[in-house]
């Protein structure tokens, strides 16, 4: 099952073929990730608060 690489959450393969970038088989955050975002390669703390 795919693992979300900031928490460890399980995603769905969809999610994983949608978010994760070409050739990784994990994204580097996901929903349950709500103080991070992806930019550009990197994962980040949000800089504002998520709704």
């Amino acid at each position: 099952m795919p693992e979300c690489k900031n928490c460890s959450s399980f995603v769905t393969q969809n999610y994983v073929r949608v978010f994760a970038p070409n050739g990784m088989d994990a994204p580097r955050v996901c929903p349950h990730c709500e103080d991070m975002v992806r930019d550009g390669s990197q994962v980040r703390e949000a800089r504002s608060v998520r709704q």
